[in-house]
């Protein structure tokens, strides 16, 4: 576990924001899906992206990656077309979203398959699959006793109605729209509940479509999915990250002035609305059409509703704390169930370096501060909490010492890297230097 030292220093530059991940999964896996070769163009290898990179070359496609610049690569993938297995076992590290997408793609075959994964993935909630395996017929059994994973299933989906519960996770959703057109007649999706974070879906959606693959969407209570369709191959650029554009957004607002390049404010993307939040809380945004530059701002509280943007919580969670005021978190229960419980992690870390943090059963309560006072805190192995701590830093009075630094390489390996070219100070990590 790597500890470094993190002195305070205002950041300010010019920054390329880090292309989308929830974007990047779903390229890759419809051009794995696809009959030619699709070109899916600036993905960022982080670890959950090479999850999913090995999970469709598992499931018969082949790619060619070819590095572009500033860590960026270009990845030639020739699709599979239909579910071809080279192995029986595919570990999706800790890639949530590796895992829920991944698994009725491997039931349209119905060769037995064992899904894995480490850290707090083997504990994710996949109930809304367990229902839908009892109803459908498909064989799962749970081969390590009190974990989820790994996860023997086996069985074929077919045509029909799926009904699912969307408090979860929308990631259950996603996987089922990837793989039920692929069907040989016509599937529903139907919704149980209220669906959580609309905004995947929206951009699991709009990349099928880019695919060639059409969904219909009645108010997110049905989705219609014809069958017999199939993926077409393209040529698809991944847009920059609006969770990982938040992190410099809020260094900018709390620091000196950060310019943000490819930010898309056209996007489908859910945390685009912290553009919104940090505009309505009093911060100075000058906006263009792909770019978002953030300047130091006095700002104030505001109650924020986080059920369709929960990655946003643990640097909303710095933003509040340095309002004036008590800002309130509500609706973000289901972050109990990330990379580390992230209602406990943000509070954890931000009253250990002097904030006033109250948790709720589904979300935070936040006194603001005028600074932080520093400290020693952990990442809870979660690459957010890192992230977060890392933009704490800015108004910190003493250093802060981070336990757990390299969970960044979750979704963002060169973090400390961009940290550093901003203007940070880091001691204790090797940046290639």
């Amino acid at each position: 576990m790597k500890t470094i030292e993190i002195t305070q220093k205002k950041l300010s530059g010019t920054i390329k924001i880090p292309p989308s991940k929830s974007v990047s999964h779903r390229a890759i896996i419809s051009a794995g899906l696809g009959k030619g070769v699709s070109k899916i163009s600036n993905v960022l290898l982080s670890q959950d992206m090479i999850a999913t990179c090995k999970a469709i070359e598992a499931i018969g496609a082949d790619i060619e990656y070819k590095e572009e610049s500033n860590h960026r690569y270009t990845l030639i993938i020739q699709g599979s077309n239909e579910v071809n297995l080279n192995t029986n076992e595919i570990n999706c590290n800790e890639s949530g979203s590796t895992l829920r997408f991944i698994i009725p793609i491997l039931l349209l075959q119905d060769d037995e398959v064992i899904v894995t994964g480490e850290g707090r993935l083997v504990t994710r909630p996949m109930k809304p699959y367990y229902d839908l395996f009892k109803e459908k017929s498909i064989a799962f059994e749970h081969l390590t006793q009190g974990q989820d994973l790994p996860l023997a299933i086996k069985g074929k989906l077919t045509p029909g109605t799926y009904k699912l519960d969307g408090s979860v996770s929308s990631q259950f959703i996603t996987g089922l729209l990837f793989a039920l057109p692929l069907l040989s007649g016509d599937s529903v999706i139907e919704m149980t509940s209220d669906l959580e974070s609309k905004p995947y879906v929206d951009i699991t959606i709009e990349v099928l479509k880019s695919f060639g693959i059409n969904i219909g969407n009645d108010d997110y209570q049905r989705f219609y999915l014809k069958g017999n369709q199939s993926y077409t191959p393209c040529d698809y650029r991944v847009e920059g990250d609006f969770s990982q554009g938040a992190f410099w957004l809020v260094g900018g607002i709390i620091g000196a002035s950060i310019h943000c390049e490819d930010l898309n404010l056209v996007s489908q993307q859910g945390d685009k609305v912290i553009v919104e939040i940090i505009k309505a809380m009093g911060g100075k945004l000058d906006i263009n059409s792909t770019d978002i530059r953030a300047k130091n701002s006095k700002i104030h509280s505001m109650v924020i509703d986080v059920s369709q943007c929960p990655d946003l919580v643990p640097i909303l969670g710095v933003l509040g704390s340095l309002s004036q005021g008590t800002t309130q978190i509500i609706n973000g229960e289901r972050l109990r169930y990330k990379e580390s419980d992230r209602l406990m992690a943000t509070a954890d870390v931000l009253n250990t370096l002097g904030g006033k943090v109250t948790e709720t059963p589904d979300g935070l309560i936040i006194q603001g501060v005028e600074k932080f006072t520093g400290g020693k805190v952990k990442s809870h192995n979660d690459h957010r909490i890192a992230m977060a701590v890392a933009m704490a830093s800015i108004a910190s009075q003493e250093k802060i010492i981070l336990e757990g630094a390299e969970a960044v390489n979750k979704s963002y390996p060169h973090f400390w890297e961009d940290f550093e070219k901003m203007g940070g100070e880091v001691i204790g990590i090797n940046l290639g230097k």
